[in-house]
């Protein structure tokens, strides 16, 4: 009887009617989960990597000013006494290679001092390279291991000599990855680091749950950033190639690294966005949400390019690419 009702209320479109309110209680049912926040703040530790400049420094320097302790690693003793200067009192700084266990392991034993029975709410592995980035023929095996330490070791570093001080605090795992761990537009190591941040974030999402402890993944855009500096992509570029054999050179031609160079250009002047805040947002949500979102695409060019490209097949992204980059002169 109540079917038939419905049917005569709503007519042929009953089903259909019923399904867009069930969608609009769902969406403003998330909506609402979405904005609810933690009780308290000014307890709260917080540690960030790669704080010298860029979404790190600017992320450090919003938590503080929210009542966050924020413990900030800087690689330079410059950065740290830079950020220092522009934070508040309760802001503290510690020199941090996350390229190095050892000094990881001693940035662990200061911060275990400074949290102490707290333990540490979250943990923001932010810090990264990019370079060097360029064909994938023209990489030597060390161009690979030197983003891998940083993007992909440092991460998994970080995380695993941290974790008992967030089990403590059953607190966030905040990582960094980026839409080119979503789709490999690039050869170089800056690609595959980003793929294993994103892999390695969801094995221990699944593993470490059970402890009430969020890992969240951040995938930026394309942003203006020392990441994303033209002069030193161009430099790595033209190192690149001038380490390349005759052969190599003469299978690509002479133009090709010269159009190679435009098109970054290009891109970088295309989407590269200034504003840095649509990232420091996405990490501080994840750090205060009651209910973090498990991935947060940051940046116009995310939502609408690399993040729809990655569910398309695979021969739709190579095409896209193919008209995108130069050919070279002695391609099949």
């Amino acid at each position: 009887m109540d079917t038939e009702f419905l049917y005569e209320l709503l007519g042929d479109n009953a089903w259909l009617y019923i399904g867009a309110t069930l969608a609009l209680l769902w969406i403003l049912v998330w909506l609402y989960r979405d904005s609810l926040e933690i009780e308290t703040i000014t307890d709260k530790y917080v540690f960030v990597t790669g704080c010298d400049s860029g979404f790190g420094n600017l992320l450090c320097r919003k938590l503080d000013r929210r009542g966050f302790r924020v413990l900030a690693g800087c690689l330079t003793e410059k950065g740290a006494d830079d950020l220092k200067r522009v934070a508040g009192p309760y802001l503290q700084t510690v020199l941090l290679d996350v390229t190095s266990q050892d000094s990881i392991q001693k940035a662990m034993e200061w911060t275990k001092q400074e949290v102490g029975d707290k333990g540490l709410w979250g943990i923001v592995n932010n810090a990264g390279r990019s370079l060097p980035m360029g064909p994938s023929e023209w990489m030597r095996v060390e161009d690979y291991h030197s983003t891998l330490k940083v993007n992909m070791n440092g991460v998994i570093g970080m995380t695993i000599t941290f974790l008992p001080l967030i089990k403590k605090a059953r607190g966030r795992i905040v990582n960094v990855a980026s839409v080119l761990g979503r789709v490999a537009a690039n050869g170089g190591g800056y690609c595959i680091s980003k793929f294993a941040v994103e892999s390695f974030s969801d094995c221990l999402r699944r593993d470490i749950g059970y402890f009430g402890i969020k890992v969240c993944i951040i995938e930026p855009g394309f942003f203006k950033t020392a990441v994303t500096s033209l002069d030193p992509i161009e430099r790595e570029l033209q190192r690149l190639w001038s380490q390349l054999s005759p052969e190599v050179q003469a299978s690509y031609g002479d133009k090709y690294l010269d159009k190679y160079i435009k098109i970054q250009r290009l891109i970088m002047n295309t989407i590269c966005d200034e504003d840095l805040s649509k990232v420091t947002n996405c990490m501080e949500h994840a750090l205060t949400a009651a209910n973090p979102r498990t991935r947060y695409s940051a940046g116009w060019d995310a939502k609408l390019l690399w993040i729809p490209l990655s569910y398309l097949p695979s021969f739709v992204v190579d095409l896209g690419l193919r008209l995108v980059l130069p050919r070279p002169s002695k391609s099949v």
